[in-house]
């Protein structure tokens, strides 16, 4: 409708200056030159044709693309990917580079729960799962991947059940072990890392470890209603966990989940935020949350994210002796 009536005036426009004689005043206020008009139109289709032309160039090139990229994907794989595969900042490449990663999860509790799932749905390629505990009915409220046929089970044992009837393409590496310092040469495995575990001796170690092994790190935690995450990478340029949190909570300051209590949806919230931050670090999409911290309340539904900067004093990261 609306281009119809731009056409009709320019079209009035062009009429009224071939009809009407030199000198007329419509004519005048028309420029008094058809030519000028014929002169607009062409410099307006122009543009309008190159837009087009640059369109289809741009849908051309992803669309070739996203067929390389596709070329090491199975029909089945490219149909279970498919809304990832239209999303603009993922395409076929980004699906491919999720498709070659390797990603270490630390702790199938609640949540590594809801990273497992997501990164296995997402189609990352290798996840390599840590956790020495067995599935136990208290977890269930909140840890989504194990199930009641499964208390007994080793945590990882069940979330590779769970992740291989999910996604039968993503190879789980389950480690039926507790996270420790001998257990570094895991690391070397995996291109990022994502901790969920839940205590404070284990976040220190794994931020030193990856620290140490220049491995990105993905770390959430949670308690009552509160969560929190950032994505920790020293090797390029961001604080590391131990800046932001140089010193411990002292004994009973911050209760456990079994002490305190959790909601039972905040572990996946956080969680599906972690594996969130996971796909966008793998594919390069949006902004990551490098450099930032997020803080969640559930109770007040509330969210923000506050700057995080590296001290060069840090005794795992730091620059100065």
């Amino acid at each position: 409708m609306r281009w119809g009536a731009v056409a009709a005036l320019w079209a009035a426009a062009v009429v009224v200056n071939l009809v009407l004689p030199e000198g007329h005043r419509l004519r005048e206020m028309t420029g008094g030159d058809a030519r000028v008009w014929v002169a607009v139109a062409l410099g307006f289709g122009a543009v309008l044709g190159y837009r087009v032309l640059l369109k289809w160039l741009k849908k051309r090139v992803k669309l070739v693309a996203s067929v390389a990229a596709a070329a090491a994907f199975s029909s089945a794989e490219v149909e279970r990917y498919a809304r990832h595969i239209l999303l603009r900042e993922i395409g076929g490449p980004g699906q491919r580079r999720l498709k070659d990663a390797k990603v270490l999860v630390v702790g199938a509790g609640g949540l590594g729960s809801a990273v497992l799932l997501y990164l296995a749905a997402a189609g990352v390629g290798e996840i390599g799962v840590i956790d020495d505990d067995t599935v136990d009915s208290s977890n269930l409220q909140r840890q989504i991947i194990h199930k009641d046929q499964g208390i007994g089970l080793p945590k990882v044992q069940s979330a590779m059940q769970a992740v291989n009837a999910l996604n039968p393409y993503v190879e789980v590496r389950p480690y039926q072990r507790r996270f420790s310092a001998e257990t570094v040469a895991v690391l070397e495995d995996y291109d990022l890392v994502l901790d969920g575990s839940d205590n404070f001796d284990t976040r220190y170690l794994v931020n030193a470890l990856a620290t140490r092994a220049a491995k990105p790190l993905i770390s959430g935690a949670i308690t009552q209603w509160e969560g929190q995450i950032s994505l920790y990478d020293p090797a390029h340029g961001t604080p590391c966990y131990a800046c932001v949190f140089p010193d411990r909570p002292a004994p009973g300051m911050v209760p456990s989940c079994a002490e305190a209590g959790v909601a039972a949806p905040l572990p996946g919230v956080i969680g599906a935020m972690m594996a969130m931050e996971a796909v966008k670090h793998i594919t390069g999409a949006g902004m990551t949350l490098r450099g930032r911290l997020l803080i969640h309340d559930a109770l007040y539904a509330e969210t923000r994210v506050i700057e995080i900067t590296r001290r060069p004093d840090c005794p795992v990261c730091g620059t100065t002796d």
